[in-house]
């Protein structure tokens, strides 16, 4: 068990896990975040941690200490909203530049709506400066869930930026599709350059000239291959169908026509699937689902840390509604193996990142961080 002694700092240890023949052993480092979303390691070792309500922490290891930043814009924190990813620019170590994803509240005649919107801004001490907001998804809609919201910078410098449908595409009505409307970002991934100025080499899917890809439902997951650089992130499924997918410029992943999930609501098993499941040849398989229900992916992660070298290049992502966190081994884009890690926790793994010891850094819905060591 996990106890928030300390009054919030804590070093309470989980007795160890084997996976795969490793012996893992999970700290509790703080146990008093309020609904953490997003971790980002700086360049001195502390992190960046988002709180779904609106205040970026930065957590120092020596000490143990939290402090909050100050400088963000208003966010809506009404159902899955809120303050959500944070990643660090490329050119961090000269102009001490951070990014951040967010649910933008909707003013003027877009009072009452919203729409995942990214912002960055120079870390100074412990305030942002300079915030500029550079990129709205299009256009803002009613209802508080998928945002989508994951951040990636390419080795190129670019910047992936992963955006839910917002929960506007029913499987029963395919001919409202926003997810596969080139003229909306609903349920697209985009690309963007640090100033979100389009960057040369984005398809020319015939709309919005940031698009990357599209048919996403919402991808809560992203991470940067460290061998090939390619964007791969997973998305959530309906009642079952969450996918994991390598994600190519100007592919369309098929939502709302195909998943592998099936209506809310429908007899578990395979005769619900939207569009029979299939997606091959229109559109593009997924490299791994969950069926036939779902686990709820999150963040995700390739290791690439020499403190866990049997898993170089596999993928770890975090799991909600699972309460785990999942290791998937791959060859190209075929899934060798997969194993579900931690569940003894109990929890909501919503973020995992590789911290600048090796060691993985885990967020929890329940407020804490978690480090996991061998």
């Amino acid at each position: 068990m996990l106890c928030a002694c300390g009054g919030g700092a804590s070093a309470d240890v989980v007795p160890t896990v084997n996976a795969s023949g490793i012996a893992l052993t999970v700290t509790a480092v703080r146990t008093d975040l309020r609904s953490p979303w997003g971790l980002a390691f700086l360049p001195d070792g502390s992190a960046l941690i988002t709180e779904k309500a609106g205040t970026l922490q930065r957590w120092t290891p020596a000490g143990n200490t939290l402090s909050a930043i100050t400088g963000l814009p208003p966010v809506n924190s009404s159902g899955q909203g809120g303050l959500l990813d944070v990643a660090v620019g490329p050119s961090v170590a000269s102009d001490a530049r951070v990014y951040w994803s967010y649910s933008e509240p909707g003013s003027g005649n877009e009072a009452g709506l919203s729409g995942t919107a990214v912002a960055r801004g120079r870390l100074v001490g412990s305030t942002l400066q300079n915030v500029e907001v550079i990129y709205r998804q299009v256009p803002k809609v009613s209802g508080t869930g998928h945002y989508g919201s994951r951040l990636a910078f390419a080795p190129d410098g670019n910047l992936f930026v992963t955006l839910g449908e917002r929960q506007q595409d029913d499987p029963a009505h395919p001919g409202s599709a926003n997810a596969q409307n080139v003229n909306k970002s609903l349920g697209k991934v985009v690309r963007i350059a640090p100033d979100g100025s389009t960057p040369a080499g984005n398809p020319a899917l015939g709309g919005l000239p940031q698009l990357w890809s599209l048919g996403h439902r919402n991808p809560q997951g992203a991470a940067i291959h460290p061998d090939s650089g390619d964007l791969w992130l997973n998305e959530h499924g309906p009642q079952g169908g969450d996918e994991l997918n390598h994600v190519r410029a100007g592919a369309n992943y098929g939502w709302p026509l195909r998943s592998y999930g099936c209506p809310y609501g429908s007899p578990i098993g395979t005769a619900c699937r939207v569009g029979g499941g299939i997606h091959a040849p229109t559109y593009t398989e997924p490299v791994s689902t969950w069926v036939p229900t779902s686990v709820a992916p999150a963040g995700l992660l390739f290791v690439s840390s020499d403190k866990f070298p049997e898993w170089r290049g596999h993928a770890l992502m975090g799991s909600l509604a699972g309460q785990a966190l999942w290791r998937i081994q791959l060859n190209g884009d075929t899934e060798v193996a997969r194993e579900r890690l931690l569940a003894n926790l109990g929890e909501r793994i919503r973020d995992v990142r590789q911290g600048p010891d090796g060691w993985l850094y885990l967020l929890t819905d329940s407020g804490k961080l978690l480090r996991v060591t061998r």
